[in-house]
């Protein structure tokens, strides 16, 4: 079992990116893997998302689908404060889900924590 960091920074403009990055991270907690995720950037939109289909990639998955399924396993999720922040959102962007606000010293931390690190 691995230590994975997946670093999500695209948002919905870039669905496939962020849908992948998403199921990358389910299938990890699938096989196994001790698995976190950080939201930053763009990506902070995601938590937003609470309809399936609202958001959905090219072969890539749903992200309110990827995101339940993420919180069912209890995944410990990160999301830039300041990203979130800068986009309007406060603690409300957080329900449903093992989440939190952290900094870029928790990104640095976790990335440094990991045996390997995964961006999109």
């Amino acid at each position: 079992m691995a230590n994975l960091l997946v670093h999500i920074h695209s948002g919905p403009e870039l669905k496939n990116k962020l849908t992948l990055g998403l199921l990358v991270a389910k299938t990890g907690v699938t096989e196994g893997h001790n698995v976190k995720l950080f939201l930053a950037g763009d990506a902070v939109h995601a938590l937003n998302c609470r309809a399936e289909g609202e958001i959905a990639g090219q072969g890539t998955g749903d992200v309110n689908l990827h995101l339940r399924a993420l919180a069912e396993a209890n995944i410990e999720i990160m999301v830039s404060g300041m990203s979130a922040k800068a986009r309007g959102y406060d603690d409300s962007l957080l329900a449903g889900y093992n989440a939190s606000f952290a900094m870029p010293d928790k990104l640095i931390g976790l990335a440094l924590d990991a045996d390997t690190v995964l961006c999109y």
